[in-house]
């Protein structure tokens, strides 16, 4: 069944529910079951994976994926929702070795870890509304950092998992962070299509929370006025690909993160131009090569605390999944950047 079909199977569920006079607190403590369910095994896995590397010594910062297969919130196609399994299964699919291009082993559990995946469609399919799954996922995300020396690297799902994800990291690290955000798209719109939680809308959601210091926004070639004008309001830094040959040198040497509690990476892969990375539900052409998005991601000067890797669509990959590898590419090279 596709990621939509479990959606409507849920919202259905518990329409017949309520038209059948079941009494609203009973649904409401078998969500909170499922919900507690869900934390409970986060929680459990965050901190098993979080003893062993402190029992390994020697780490200060350790990745650790957190899974959020949520797609719901796309505004074209759904198919993110099925992109966390498939990153992982490239990650370790044995066509490459474990070391990453700066030389870390990925086998080390001090470099990379997994407290798996948030249950987004088992708990959507018990009616649970976008509010209280954000919240979810936020707290996710919280309890992974809980586990020092454990840093989430999110792997999505659609863009609306932004929001959540560094709503968690700036309240869990006391204050904002500088995002360099790569993508084809702003996703600043105020309200896409009347949906606040739209994957078009994830960074309007976190500069109005005060998430974010700085918001560089690099590789975007699909921009509306709107988009523009989001973008003045917030004060963002958007670096478009008409004028990269004149911004890369900048781009590649960033510096971020000084005077506030860190910074974050998120990476939609349609920033890539669809030559490298074809399985995206939109694609863009004229996009970043996958060395300009290395390049920036290697140079990069600054602490970071947490990233996101988003947008990856298994549904329209090509048959010996090229995107795949390329997701998974990018999340070994941001879980050597962050564990140090």
């Amino acid at each position: 069944m596709s990621s939509s079909g479990v959606v409507r199977r849920g919202i259905h569920y518990l329409q017949k529910l309520k038209a059948a006079n079941i009494p609203s607190d009973l649904i409401e403590k078998g969500q909170n079951r499922v919900i507690d369910a869900s934390l409970t095994l986060i929680r459990e896995r965050a901190k098993l994976k979080g003893e062993l590397v402190r029992a390994l010594g020697g780490a200060l910062a350790s990745t650790s994926l957190l899974g959020v297969p949520l797609g719901h919130n796309s505004s074209f196609l759904q198919g993110p929702a099925f992109a966390p399994p498939r990153i992982r299964e490239a990650i370790w699919c044995g066509s490459t070795n474990s070391a990453t291009e700066e030389g870390k082993e990925l086998n080390d559990p001090r470099v990379l870890t997994d407290v798996g995946d948030v249950p987004v469609q088992e708990i959507r399919d018990c009616g649970v509304d976008d509010d209280r799954l954000m919240s979810v996922i936020s707290e996710s995300v919280k309890l992974v950092m809980e586990e020092d020396p454990l840093r989430p690297l999110v792997l999505g799902g659609d863009h609306s998992i932004s929001f959540p994800v560094v709503r968690a990291v700036s309240e869990k690290l006391g204050g904002p962070v500088d995002i360099l955000h790569l993508d084809a798209h702003p996703d600043i719109y105020d309200c896409f299509e009347g949906n606040k939680y739209s994957h078009a809308s994830s960074f309007a959601r976190i500069m109005e929370g005060g998430y974010a210091r700085r918001l560089l926004q690099v590789g975007i070639r699909s921009i509306t006025t709107e988009g523009r004008e989001q973008g003045k309001r917030f004060g963002v830094e958007q670096y478009e690909m008409r004028t990269f040959s004149k911004d890369c040198h900048f781009l590649e040497n960033l510096k971020l993160g000084e005077g506030v509690k860190g910074v974050y990476i998120s990476v939609d892969v349609d920033c890539l131009d669809p030559a490298f990375a074809p399985g995206v539900s939109h694609i863009e052409p004229g996009g970043l090569s996958f060395r300009d998005v290395l390049n920036i991601l290697h140079n990069l000067e600054g602490n970071l605390v947490a990233a996101d890797v988003v947008e990856f669509n298994p549904q329209r990959d090509t048959v010996d999944g090229m995107t795949a590898m390329v997701a998974a590419k990018l999340v070994r090279e941001l879980a050597a950047k962050m564990s140090k």
